[in-house]
Parts: C-alpha cells; structure tokens; sequence
C-alpha cells in the first residue's frame, strides 16, 4: 500500500498527503510548528496516512477536520488528540445523515482499491473531540498560528484554516476547481455565498484545496464570489436550480 499517498511539500515545514487513486483526490496538509504538529483532514481511511505523518514530523499531531464528511475524518481513528467545530459535534455521535452502505458505495466508486482491501471493514469515525472549535480561534502550534474560519455552506460547521503570516487559506470543500456540492440537504447555497466573500476578501497569497488540482490561485475566489453572487441575483441561489458551469468550477444547488 505504499503506493496510495502521494507526498508534496509546501515549504520545509509544510506537506501535502494526496491520495490519487480514488476519484476525489483528497488532499490532507501537514503543518509542523515548533512545539507540535497539525494534520488538517486524515483522508478517506483507506490506507494509514498515520504511517505518512510520522515520516515528516517527529512532534506531537493533532488532527482537525475541515468538515465532518466521510473522506476527510477516514484517518482521524490514528489520531487521539483531534479537533472539531461546535456545529457538527453530532455527525460523531451517530447522526450523520448518511448510511453506511451509501459511505461504502462512494468508497469504493471509482477507485484503484488497494490489493486485498475489504470494504466491509470500513467504518465512519466517531469521537469526542479534545477541543471543539467555534469561529475565530486559533491554534497555535509554535510560531505558527492558524485561524479558524467558520465558513458553512457545503457542510454546518465547515471550516477553512487560514495563517495569516504565510498568507495560506486551506479552503477544505468549500473552494476547489472541480463541482462545487451544495445541493445535498445538509447544506445551504444562501450561506456558502457568505462564506465565499468572506474568504474573498482576506489577503491571500496560496490557497490550499482539500480535492484535485494544486494549481489553484487566489483569483479563484474572487471568480467564485462573483459567480455565487450571481446566481443570488438571478434567484437561483438555492436547492435544486440546476448544476452550473463556470470555467473550471462548477456549482451543483
């Protein structure tokens, strides 16, 4: 299985843990700072990341979700020392509005599953979190601190990570070039479009995606903004408009 992660460096201190194999290309960052380590999203659980971290940090981990979805909490089991947002502390007590043979079926679909890999083995993690985080903390892992972003739209209590300093924003679902998710029930198109502006207007110098593509700028904000903000004044903003295509996003209400 060492083959299902792929590793990509930021900068010495900052690390990229891909996994390509499977359609949605998850991607899950590694900040070390100088007294611990933050890992933001473990992945999809299908292989170990916890053997990927421990070969580009030797501090202490602690794990924090973008959102409480499936493919970004997989690995979060390795983890004992994790974060979530107050507003989805019940998607880890049994109230995910998914079944676990609808998680297993996007598990497995479109996927180079690895050799002897059983789906049947897959489980969706639960847990009490050893901090719950709320808009506006932030985390200081030692000369670095990230601010918590409470930016729902795609999920309740989704977050984006950003470190003001290196001018980095870890956008999780919420920006990424591919279809942007907001028709599911769980989410809310009017409040993904306050998300969008508010990331919009920080000063940002990479923005970081939790699937696909890596060459991705800031102006894409800007672009998706306009886009959210437009379909608000067409008055389409809202479940079930349509799927609309933009030139290298899409936005599915």
């Amino acid at each position: 299985m060492s083959d299902w992660f792929t590793i990509n460096h930021i900068d010495k201190e900052t690390h990229i843990i891909s996994e390509y194999r499977h359609w949605e290309e998850t991607h899950a960052y590694l900040l070390n700072g100088a007294d611990r380590s933050m890992l933001i999203d473990t992945g999809l659980g299908i292989c170990n990341i916890y053997d990927e971290v421990i070969k580009l940090t030797d501090k202490p981990v602690t794990a924090v979700a973008t959102h409480i979805h499936w493919d970004h909490i997989g690995g979060h089991k390795y983890f004992p020392d994790f974060y979530a947002h107050e507003d989805e502390l019940n998607w880890l007590n049994g109230e995910f509005p998914l079944t676990m043979e609808q998680i297993k079926g996007m598990v497995v679909d479109r996927c180079d599953l690895p050799e002897r890999y059983n789906v049947d083995n897959y489980e969706f993690f639960q847990g009490t979190p050893t901090r719950v985080l709320k808009d506006n903390d932030v985390i200081d892992i030692g000369e670095r601190n990230l601010q918590i972003l409470h930016t729902p739209g795609h999920s309740p209590g989704h977050m984006c990570f950003y470190e003001k300093d290196r001018g980095y924003l870890f956008t999780g679902d919420l920006v990424y070039k591919d279809t942007l998710f907001a028709y599911y029930p769980s989410t809310d198109p009017e409040a993904y479009l306050k998300s969008i502006e508010r990331v919009a207007a920080l000063p940002v110098s990479r923005v970081f995606p939790a699937h696909h593509s890596l060459d991705i700028g800031p102006e894409i904000l800007l672009r998706m903004r306009d886009a959210f903000r437009h379909l608000k004044a067409e008055g389409k903003l809202h479940h079930g408009s349509g799927n609309y295509e933009y030139k290298d996003f899409a936005i599915w209400l």
